[in-house]
């Protein structure tokens, strides 16, 4: 019995120990929780690209920030079947001509105007196009809306990709 009640202090003291300690790891949770909701107040992240036809996921951009200019990344590809991985961006011209399209830079120069990414670029690159670009985020800062066009924006089409963890 006086075994029982010499342990008791060192429980309390692990119990007091075990709260702080969780009181810890919840502080932190929260600390996490809330910059992960401070990330979806910019479009730097990763995205899964989704096919305007198809409905389909692609393939993943990350998007980063380079010296004040949004840049995206194709850092990940959904093959379909008979298609091969490594491909080169054949029809590109200059640098990225006969370049692999996995790790290549796919939207560019675009720059921060209120709520909008403007004044950009985008690469089709299984075309070797290169589009005039905006993008804006929607949802809360879940999706983007990726707006790709030819002269103005108003000659284009609209692609929305999904932000990922």
């Amino acid at each position: 019995m006086g075994d029982l009640a010499a342990d008791a202090p060192a429980h309390r003291h692990g119990g007091i120990f075990h709260g702080l300690f969780a009181a810890a790891l919840a502080a932190l949770a929260m600390g996490a929780a809330g910059a992960a909701a401070a990330d979806l107040s910019s479009p730097v992240g990763r995205w899964q690209l989704i096919d305007d036809e198809t409905h389909t996921a692609r393939g993943i951009v990350e998007m980063s920030l380079v010296d004040g200019e949004l840049q995206g990344r194709f850092v990940e590809a959904f093959l379909r079947p008979g298609e091969q991985p490594g491909a080169l961006c054949v029809k590109c011209t200059g640098e990225r001509h006969n370049q692999p399209m996995l790790g290549m830079v796919i939207l560019w120069g675009l720059r921060q105007r209120g709520d909008e990414w403007v004044d950009g670029h985008i690469l089709d690159p299984t075309q070797g196009r290169v589009y005039g670009a905006t993008v804006a985020l929607l949802e809360g800062g879940t999706q983007l809306k990726v707006h790709g066009y030819l002269g103005i924006p108003l000659l284009g089409r609209s692609q929305v990709w999904t932000r990922l963890p």
